[in-house]
């Protein structure tokens, strides 16, 4: 679901840049920066999301484990969905550091003009286009709220240290409230409809 959400933003973000910039090919892709580039031609001239940090949603851990069907007054149970945020790493790889700063500062202005992505807002296209091709991998309905992040200095050191030491420019965001859920039905079981409160005691019988 992760990789689905993040296609359909990267799917977004290039046909932006292509519409606004008149690109002819993809700017933006997905990658981990820690494998490095092979030298490949073109291999470095765009701009990579990468995933550096996944934290659940604390305020969202109480919810409750059943789903109430009141047409036909059954409840099912099953395990509350997770809540995701994670931090996405948006590095511009250019061997022309121009270039690089040219395609950050385009990437910037997007998201300032539209953080929010949900399936009525987004081209069918881009929810379509690379998706997972198995069915459990994609997203059904999707709220994708992005929120630029500002890392200290010392966030920043220990970052491109552990992707190995080669600092990009660069930004993150915070990808935010990305449901993750496999539907596995615990147990199901009627509602409860009527109490009734009326009762009298039984005479005892004598043996």
């Amino acid at each position: 679901m992760l990789s689905h959400a993040l296609t359909i933003v990267m799917n977004e973000l290039n046909a932006h840049l292509a519409e606004s910039y008149g690109s002819n090919s993809p700017q933006v892709g997905l990658r981990n920066l820690a494998e490095g580039f092979s030298g490949t031609a073109g291999e470095r001239d765009r701009l990579y999301l990468s995933v550096v940090n996944i934290k659940d949603e604390k305020t969202l851990k109480n919810l409750p484990n059943y789903i109430r069907n009141d047409a036909t007054l059954r409840a099912v149970y099953e395990n509350p969905p997770v809540f995701l945020n994670f931090l996405i790493l948006m590095a511009a790889t250019h061997t022309d550091y121009t270039n690089a700063l040219l395609i950050l500062s385009r990437v910037i202005r997007f998201f300032q003009s539209k953080n929010v992505f949900t399936q009525d807002n987004v081209s069918p296209g881009s929810i379509t286009n690379s998706s997972p091709i198995n069915p459990l991998d994609q997203l059904e309905t999707f709220k994708l709220i992005f929120d630029l992040y500002s890392p200290t200095l010392e966030e920043v050191n220990h970052l491109w240290g552990t992707l190995g030491g080669k600092q990009y420019p660069f930004v993150l965001y915070t990808l935010r409230m990305l449901e993750m859920k496999f539907r596995a039905v615990q147990s199901e079981s009627g509602l409860i409809t009527e109490v009734v409160s009326s009762f009298h005691h039984r005479k005892t019988v004598a043996p």
